[in-house]
């Protein structure tokens, strides 16, 4: 729980606070006294009568009733001091800098468990143990430096570890971020991530409360509520990038199924943070650097204009742009862009990059990105690349930067690189208010991943043609848990109106034979049986006749553990691939993408969360490396996108229903002239 005692308390005392600063009850103390707590503060040391000019308890029995308790004290110390604090000083918050938990030792774990029921009965909110504590506008209640600038609209931060979130801090106010708040979690033993997420959805104010939420998360505790809170907030207005931590976890566990080998905790990450709309990042740079992006004007399209002084970085940025599937459009050869060169010094490159050249001045930089906001229609943002060459006035320059920042609609994008030559100049300029991007490949790589990330969707549950009650009497009609015979796959798809193959299964020749003869030659055999029919010979395709289909029958039969013969007609077409694997607290991870060496060999798949509504499935086809297959190329036909969505959209409907389904693969999916069909399929399910 999360109370106003610990969001602004107007009390706090430190136990464990003391005059050496190099110590966390040390520099807590100093960190209050120089953030100006409003409130009462006081100090529990029995070896000192005055901390930093305050006076010092000899023990917390002698403290006044508060609101807040900041524990620097041993861990063996720790139950008992909670509980004289919280039994009898009213205090209804605690932040434990304390480390030598759970995160150590079972013995440990033991005794934090005792502290959290303690202040659990008490009703008390509790941060840490393990963290460097909570930074906000109202109490600066941590151990480490330096402090940000705090800004009522500067950015939440929420943080795992108490180190990861100090040196986020680090990059971003190198970049001219201001933060709201900072809550380093630590060991999240009352108080999570998630925690955190739904008080500030459930309190949200969007006239007050800032719109920047940045995470770094080591652990997800309750992946249903981090979905449930940040599509929330970001569909009230805010903007979030996360970075998840321990990514490679069991990526490598032994699975029976091309989906379960493929299918890992990070694909279902990933799901997760595309279903919420939440940016993913990969590094502190990373994170800070998006973060700043969204302290600008949104970016509403793709194409990047860039005005610059230094034919180089620019070079750098437009390919940067172009690889994350940005355009920095062609502007020379309109009307527009010849009367901008008449405008601009002998020599000018107007093409895009707009070159003014290294003597341009600020009078041409002004007139340059006025006609990017202006004239230029087929440009939705301007990236300003400006540093101190020795020749221009840069002071004049970042005025003009300054201002057009303020009074131009499109997002404007100000890459100062000379931090070294240009410092006072860049200082003068991110003290106004704004942010800086010293390194043109990074904010190209934090637009590339805010463009590509799609808006929440409502959770819209697909049904139409979907029979629910039928899934669930086939589900619970299966016999036993493992693979499924292929009648209930098939049956299955019947069921959820998934296109499937008309097929027969038995190990009776004539009734093969008269199949065949109804559906028509060529026909593909496969022996039933054998996990992998390919590995031991048990595909065939291609059957032209009555005699060659005797032949294959008879060998088919004849491998071990084959139970029957399968025999459907032979398809052409282009393959695709849709899988699905239950990755604990998570639910069903859906994968997609094209079949045969696509996901065989490039591994070129999206990830979805089940359920999934249409604009879900179209992003994650989308977003494929070779989604220019279903658009058609090098004269192929393309591949009809809606229909392999909404083959998508009903599977995870399907998925919803029957949990049982632990491992699915579709695989391939075959889109034919007469459309997309499934082929073939395996579906593994837990009984129970």
């Amino acid at each position: 729980m999360i109370n106003k005692e610990l969001i602004n308390p107007r009390s706090i005392v430190v136990v464990g606070g003391s005059n050496t600063t190099s110590k966390p009850g040390g520099n807590c103390v100093r960190n209050l006294i120089n953030g100006k707590f409003a409130g009462e503060l006081y100090v529990v040391n029995p070896k000192e009568k005055e901390v930093q000019g305050l006076k010092s308890y000899s023990s917390v029995s002698k403290i006044p009733q508060t609101d807040l308790a900041i524990i620097a004290i041993p861990a063996a110390a720790c139950l008992e001091t909670v509980t004289v604090l919280a039994e009898k000083k009213g205090v209804k918050a605690f932040i434990m800098f304390t480390a030598g938990f759970g995160e150590e030792t079972e013995d440990g774990g033991k005794l934090e468990k005792e502290i959290v029921k303690v202040i659990n009965g008490a009703g008390a909110s509790l941060i840490g143990p393990n963290c460097i504590g909570l930074l906000n506008r109202y109490h600066h209640s941590l151990f480490t430096l330096p402090i940000p600038e705090m800004d009522p609209f500067g950015v939440d931060m929420i943080s795992s570890s108490g180190g990861t979130a100090l040196f986020i801090m680090e990059s971003s106010m190198r970049m001219g971020l201001r933060f709201n708040s900072v809550w380093s979690i630590g060991n999240g033993s009352q108080i999570s991530v998630e925690d955190v997420l739904e008080h500030m959805d459930r309190y949200f104010d969007p006239e007050t409360d800032p719109k920047i939420k940045l995470l770094y998360i080591e652990s997800i505790k309750d992946p249903d509520k981090l979905l449930e809170h940040t599509s929330s907030l970001i569909s009230k207005g805010c903007r979030i990038a996360a970075i998840k931590s321990g990514s490679s976890e069991s990526g490598s566990r032994a699975a029976s199924s091309h989906t379960g080998a493929m299918a890992n905790p990070d694909l279902a990450v990933e799901a997760l943070f595309r279903k919420a709309g939440i940016v993913r990042c990969f590094s502190r740079e990373e994170l800070a650097t998006v973060a700043a992006v969204f302290t600008l004007k949104e970016l509403k399209g793709k194409n990047i204009a860039i005005v610059t002084h230094a034919g180089g970085p620019a070079v750098i940025l437009t390919d940067a742009l172009a690889k994350g599937g940005m355009e920095v459009p062609r502007l020379s050869g309109t009307p527009e862009a010849e009367e901008l060169k008449t405008r601009l010094l002998p020599g000018t490159s107007v093409n895009n990059p707009i070159d003014i050249l290294g003597t341009g001045g600020p009078e041409h930089l002004n007139i340059a990105i006025e006609y990017c906001d202006k004239k230029f229609e087929n440009v939705d943002g301007i990236a300003v690349i400006f540093g101190s060459p020795g020749l221009t006035r840069v002071y004049e320059a970042y005025d003009v930067l300054d201002q057009k920042m303020s009074l131009c609609e499109k997002p404007i994008f100000p890459i100062l690189p000379s931090v070294a030559t240009a410092w006072d100049e860049t200082d003068f300029f991110v003290k106004k208010g704004h942010v800086n991007f010293s390194d043109e490949v990074g904010l190209a790589t934090a637009l590339t991943k805010i463009i590509q990330t799609p808006r929440p969707l409502a959770n819209n549950l697909v049904l139409k043609g979907v029979d629910i009650p039928k899934i669930r009497r086939i589900i619970d009609g299966i016999p036993e848990s493992g693979y499924v015979a292929p009648n209930f796959v098939q049956e299955l798809f019947v069921a959820a109106g998934i296109p499937f193959v008309p097929e027969l299964v038995s190990d009776d020749w004539e009734k093969i034979r008269e199949f065949s003869g109804k559906v028509h030659y060529p026909v593909v055999a496969k022996c039933v049986g054998p996990i992998h029919k390919s590995d031991v010979g048990g595909v065939v395709l291609n059957i032209r006749s009555e005699e060659h289909l005797a032949i294959e029958f008879e060998r088919l039969m004849n491998i071990p553990d084959a139970k029957a013969v399968m025999v459907q007609p032979m398809l052409k077409g282009r393959e695709l691939f849709i899988g699905s694997k239950y990755e604990e607290k998570f639910g069903h991870i859906v994968l997609c993408g094209l079949g045969g060496i696509f996901v065989e060999i490039f591994k070129d798949v999206a990830s979805g969360l089940a359920p999934l509504a249409m604009e879900e499935a179209l992003s994650m086809i989308r977003s494929l490396r070779g989604y220019k297959v279903f658009r058609g190329a090098r004269g192929q036909k393309g591949v009809d996108e809606y229909q392999f969505a909404e083959i998508i959209v009903r599977l995870s409907a399907l998925l919803r229903f029957a949990t049982e389904i632990k491992e699915l693969d579709i695989n391939p999916l075959l889109a034919t002239e007469n459309g997309i069909i499934a082929v073939d399929a395996r579906i593994r399910v837990e009984k129970n």
